[in-house]
């Protein structure tokens, strides 16, 4: 009698358990690193020490009164600093941002008060011609082609002769006339340039505007189809054209952001001292776009963030009102300036290079 063998079924046994395989691609990163590659986390420990330093080397900063003044003084270069800082993030940057401010106080000035109007008339008729101001440089350089520092460099130029030949043929001065006994002076200035205390200290009003538009911006870079468009032109625009994203009106609005922050600051000094010289503004620019670098805007475009500007314009305030604090020679500002810039853009290097390290 013949037996048949049947071999018994085959049985596959699972490895035993061990540590996970990873080719280093999907490695996560350690959170040291991850918190590097944030455009603000540089500026931030810069303002931090800037701040303790100046806390131990000019006593008075201590003082409320002192701190509401370095914020009061870092709200008026944080407020243009933002829109600026988009811009960048958009891969362009605008060098007639300090005088398109005057340009706007001036138009809203002397429309008012030569033709004898409500200052609100002023104030609007101003708002169009700042973003017409932006609109036209963000036009320009899309229909030519041409670096929008040829642009904007242009356009400061035309500014800044317009602003004090203007001036001088309607009211013979280099200055315009005070305001402040016009119709609707008071509601503008309640809006523009109004002081509130908290705690027994006075705080201007451009500190809490400040601070709103950060939030804005932050929240439209974040969670916004229009954020998104803002980091793809700046990265790669010929790639972002080819995914759809409309770079035309991403550039031309991104300068018009830039035309509100004028028109605002613009008002801000109209309503603060009734009065606007037409030769101030030049270098203001200089000083919107550092404090965007500081706080970690790449002039090359598509890297940074909101809140970073707003720790670089706060360490501009802090040096510039620290300087007076400690009762030292403020003609060392600018050096000040000069060495923070060059450190940001160090560390900002550094941050990146660390942060992509593997």
């Amino acid at each position: 009698m013949s037996m048949t063998q049947q071999a018994a079924p085959a049985v596959d046994t699972p490895p035993a358990p061990g540590p996970k395989q990873s080719d280093g691609r999907t490695r996560q990163r350690p959170m040291a690193l991850r918190l590097l590659a944030r455009p603000e986390v540089g500026v931030f420990l810069g303002a931090v020490a800037v701040l303790v330093f100046f806390l131990f080397a000019a006593p008075p900063v201590r003082d409320g009164s002192s701190m509401a003044n370095i914020l009061y003084q870092s709200s008026t270069i944080g407020i243009m600093a933002l829109p600026v800082a988009l811009l960048m993030i958009g891969g362009e940057f605008d060098l007639s941002a300090g005088v398109a401010v005057v340009t706007s106080a001036l138009t809203a000035s002397m429309l008012s008060y030569q033709l004898t109007m409500n200052v609100w008339v002023g104030v609007i008729v101003a708002l169009l011609v700042s973003l017409a101001i932006g609109a036209f440089n963000g036009w320009l350089l899309v229909k030519t082609g041409l670096p929008s520092f040829l642009v904007t460099l242009g356009t400061f130029l035309i500014l800044q002769g317009v602003n004090l030949a203007v001036t001088k043929l309607v009211t013979g001065n280099v200055a315009t006339d005070d305001i402040s006994d016009m119709d609707g002076f008071t509601q503008a200035q309640n809006l523009f340039a109004s002081t509130f205390t908290v705690g027994g200290v006075n705080v201007k009003i451009t500190v809490v505007w400040w601070l709103v538009f950060a939030a804005l911006a932050t929240w439209v870079l974040l969670r916004t189809k229009y954020g998104n468009w803002i980091f793809a032109v700046g990265g790669n625009k010929h790639s972002a054209r080819a995914v759809g994203v409309p770079v035309t009106f991403t550039k031309i609005s991104l300068f018009m952001l830039v035309g509100f922050g004028a028109w605002f600051v613009g008002m801000h000094q109209l309503f603060s001292f009734n009065t606007v010289q037409s030769g101030e503004g030049v270098g203001q620019e200089l000083i919107y776009i550092a404090a965007a670098v500081i706080g970690g805007c790449l002039l090359t475009g598509g890297y940074g963030s909101a809140i970073g500007p707003v720790f670089g314009a706060f360490m501009f305030g802090m040096v510039q009102q620290g300087i007076v604090y400690a009762g030292w020679n403020p003609d060392w500002f600018k050096a000040f300036l000069g060495v923070m810039l060059l450190g940001a853009v160090l560390i900002n290097l550094w941050v990146q290079r660390t942060a992509t390290r593997r």
